[in-house]
């Protein structure tokens, strides 16, 4: 020191390599013990309850079948006995590993790798964006928690993860996965996937079927071999392709695997009617609660009848950027096809109830029927000429005036002068009562203009109020359950228990002059297209301003059916009329459904119309008009097109 003195101190030793490692494990394991204490009072202090590691929360199965007792779909939730895993081929769980968890063996119920690079994405995206979970990882997020994306329930998972690793073995660990986790179709667990999507047991899958199914799990929704039957194959590709980079098969079984296509259960592939299965799913709830067992739903639908509805749909508007529903019910309302949308997959939104789109001139024969009611008849001259209510001037579709002519030449040609003049003689008021005596239930403006159809409706309602021109003049509300029982037979409710009797809502002559009328419209009026060779056919073509709704609505003995097409933004489309694509629909599809029905003449007689009538050539213009200028839609079939199912003998309508 500088006083001379000496430092009574040794000097020090300066650490080796050794020593650091050893001094800086050990600030480093008390700082991380300190860290995770920290997590652990943080993260862990409400941890969901891990005693229920084995019940099974599960949510009642609704089956839904058509009248003659075909599954039309499945509801809710379906679960299986847990597999064995020694009972799976070795390529099962390995699909699962190879796709989701390469590392599976090795972690220690987390990927540091993976949850470094999540947590990357979390500081650049300022949110969880995902990846990083392991199987332990999902096992846990399945089994305890919720699937928020948020760091609190990362967290947690990484925490429940480690704990699962620490509490079973690594099989075991996969056996829970394989058994919970969500398939989609209603499915948990890989026995009840296998059941529900192949129709055989797990033990079965072949090495394909478990590259779809473990090709799933990174979205069971959008990679579903049902609804999404591309992307899930291409998604079974990457599968097979991990597979073999994980050397859990070779290049030969890859390419053997294939060779052969998918099939996917009958029974799941004929889950046709998805939009009637929402629409009827709300009712079963609402007249026997939420299920807490099993339940079976007899419904009204046909399915061949529906198979041929939606084919007749997809051509009707293929190459389009159109819409359209369909609603066919048989005399006592029975709903027999129900189609919501072209394509239920890209669209769930359901027009068949849900929308309300103006009827056109499909709303006119409630306006004739209120004047035959009032002692008109089809013979009655009037004149097709500029008309004027108040400050409203509707004009033809053709631009042009006819001069004189019947009621019964004027609805077949779909005359909007006469129409509206007729409403406003016979009072707006009258034919919204008719209207609505008929079945309409959406709200009727009585506004002059509501003569040619101003007014909002849905298919269902047009077609239930077509109905008692077709069956004698009954009203026909339209229903979809027959029945609601358990699995075990135990019938909780009974439509036939509640249905009452119908009331007669047209009455003679009218009835007779309507059907004598809507039958020219078909014959040489503005519905020619609807024409089936045979049957006894009657029904109104509609079209709104702009071309931005299409109608034609028909019927025959005891049955009717309803079309409506236009674009979801209400948008015009191009010249699209009631006469053009909805007939040609409805044409189409009665072709396919009539045969099966056995359907009578319609009831009521038929009355002939005056000598002194006859066709006019106008109609095949405007029935033909739309397909002129939208040369897209394919045109109609030589011959009828085959239903897709046996058909059995006709059953009564």
């Amino acid at each position: 020191m500088a006083d001379g003195r000496h430092d009574p101190r040794p000097p020090r030793k300066r650490r080796g390599l050794i020593g650091n490692l050893i001094y800086w494990s050990l600030v480093l394991g008390v700082w991380g013990l300190i860290f995770g204490v920290a997590f652990l009072a943080v993260f862990a202090r409400d941890l969901p309850d891990t005693s229920n590691l084995n019940d099974v929360d599960r949510q009642a199965s609704i089956a839904y079948l058509d009248r003659s007792g075909g599954v039309i779909s499945v509801r809710g939730s379906q679960f299986a006995p847990p597999v064995d895993l020694d009972k799976l081929p070795d390529y099962v769980p390995a699909a699962f590993i190879a796709i989701e968890d390469r590392k599976f063996y090795y972690h220690p119920g987390f990927d540091p790798f993976g949850i470094a690079r999540a947590a990357i994405g979390y500081v650049r995206e300022g949110r969880i964006v995902g990846g990083g979970s392991t199987i332990t990882q999902q096992l846990a997020r399945n089994l305890f928690l919720t699937l928020d994306q948020n760091l609190k329930r990362k967290a947690q998972e990484l925490i429940l993860a480690v704990w699962l690793e620490l509490k079973f073995t690594k099989k075991e660990i996969l056996a829970l996965y394989l058994n919970r986790v969500y398939f989609g179709g209603g499915a948990y667990g890989i026995e009840a996937a296998s059941q529900r999507f192949f129709n055989k047991p797990a033990s079965q899958l072949t090495l394909a079927e478990a590259a779809l199914l473990a090709g799933s799990m990174k979205g069971p929704s959008r990679y579903s071999p049902i609804a999404s039957g591309d992307r899930a194959a291409k998604r079974a590709m990457l599968v097979l392709d991990a597979m073999v980079e994980t050397g859990a098969i070779t290049e030969a079984e890859r390419a053997e695997a294939l060779k052969k296509p998918v099939r996917v259960s009958s029974t799941l592939a004929n889950q046709r009617a998805q939009y009637f299965t929402d629409w009827i799913d709300g009712q079963v709830r609402a007249l026997v609660g939420e299920p807490t067992q099993d339940l079976v739903v007899e419904t009204t639908l046909d399915l061949p009848i529906q198979t041929a509805a939606e084919r007749a749909i997809r051509t009707g508007v293929a190459k389009s950027d159109r819409q359209a529903a369909l609603v066919a019910l048989d005399g006592e309302g029975r709903i027999r096809a129900y189609v919501g949308g072209a394509n239920y997959n890209e669209s769930q939104f359901d027009r068949a109830t849900t929308a309300r789109r103006q009827a056109g001139s499909a709303f006119k024969p409630f306006v004739y029927l209120t004047a035959m009611e009032q002692g008109r008849t089809p013979d009655v001259q009037v004149v097709d000429e500029p008309v004027t209510i108040g400050n409203w001037s509707p004009k033809n579709y053709t631009g042009d005036y006819r001069g004189p002519m019947t009621l019964q030449t004027a609805l077949a040609l779909s005359i909007n002068t006469v129409a509206a003049r007729l409403a406003s003689e016979v009072g707006t008021g009258n034919v919204a009562q008719t209207a609505r005596r008929l079945g309409i239930a959406s709200p009727i403006q009585q506004d002059p203009s509501m003569a040619l159809g101003a007014v909002e409706v849905s298919p269902l309602e047009m077609a239930q109020a077509y109905a008692p021109f077709a069956n004698g003049g009954h009203l026909a509300k339209g229903y979809g359950i027959e029945r609601i029982r358990t699995a075990e037979g135990k019938v909780l409710y009974d439509h036939s228990m509640d249905a009452g009797p119908r009331p007669q809502v047209i009455g003679t002559p009218a009835l007779q002059y309507m059907n004598q009328m809507m039958r020219q419209v078909i014959a040489g009026g503005t519905g020619r297209r609807a024409k089936v060779a045979g049957y006894d056919i009657a029904g109104k073509t509609g079209t709104t301003s702009d071309y931005r709704d299409a109608w034609f609505v028909g019927y025959t003995g005891g049955f009717v059916a309803a079309v409506w097409t236009g674009k979801d933004d209400n948008t015009p489309m191009r010249w699209i009329t009631g006469g053009g694509t909805p007939a040609g629909i409805w044409r189409d599809f009665m072709t396919s459904a009539l045969p099966r029905l056995g359907v009578k003449a319609i009831p009521g007689g038929v009355i002939q119309p005056p000598a002194a009538e006859e066709p006019d050539p106008i109609g095949d213009i405007i029935g033909g008009v739309s397909d002129l200028l939208n040369p897209n839609r394919e045109p109609p079939p030589a011959q009828p097109p085959p239903v897709e199912q046996s058909q059995p003998e006709p059953v009564p309508y």
